[in-house]
Parts: C-alpha cells; structure tokens; sequence
C-alpha cells in the first residue's frame, strides 16, 4: 500500500503547483511531449503528471529527473544559496561573548583577623 503524501501547508502546495507549472511550460516550449519527457526522465507518465501538477507525494528525485531532460538541472545551485538567516545566526556566534565586568571581592571582615583599635606611638 502506498504511503500517504506528506502534510504541505497552502503556501508550501501554492510554491510546488507554481513549479510543476513552470516545467509543463518548459516542456511545451521545447516542444516535448508527456510520453518523451517520462521516457527519457526514467519514469512513468503518472509521475511526470504529478510532477507537472505540483504533487506533494512525486519524490524530490522526480522533480530532479524532469529538470536534467529539460536542461535546468543548473537551477537546483539556486536553491538555498542565499541563505541570510542561517548566516546571520553563524556571525552571532562567531563574535566574542561580552561577560559584564566583575567587582572585585570584598575581603571577608568576620575571619580576617580584626584591626588593633590602638596604634603604638614609637
């Protein structure tokens, strides 16, 4: 039995129609049909359909394959490569840590020995 597609958020679903959407339209403008495309993509026209549909379930390994047929394989080095964030958090804990500035300890007046009231005039 196959397994259940994974949970996509409607932001998520919108990003992966959008892309299935862009490669249907790359296939069409080189002129490719379905049956090619699967073909020489290694896998079944019902996969290439998901892909192009934006499918959760097709595998990361899918979308790969389509792209390598189409030619835009290159475009898988744009993916997270700007990655700001990640960045942003590496420079914080590369800088130094700033630890507040001590206060010298105050001796301990109860086992010091205590101060002769009186000095000895010489």
């Amino acid at each position: 039995m196959p397994r259940p597609p994974p949970i996509v958020f409607p932001q998520e679903q919108r990003l992966l129609s959008e892309l299935g959407e862009r490669l249907r339209l790359a296939r069409k403008r080189r002129k490719l049909s379905n049956a090619v495309v699967a073909q020489r993509a290694g896998i079944s026209r019902t996969t290439l359909y998901k892909v192009e549909a934006g499918a959760a379930g097709a595998t990361l390994g899918s979308y790969l394959r389509v792209l390598a047929v189409l030619g835009l394989e290159g475009d898988l080095h744009k993916l997270a490569a700007d990655d700001r964030v990640g960045r942003k958090l590496q420079d914080l804990a590369l800088e130094p840590q700033t630890t507040p500035a001590r206060r010298p300890r105050k001796a301990n007046t109860a086992t010091s020995s205590p101060a002769p009231d009186t000095q000895e005039a010489p």
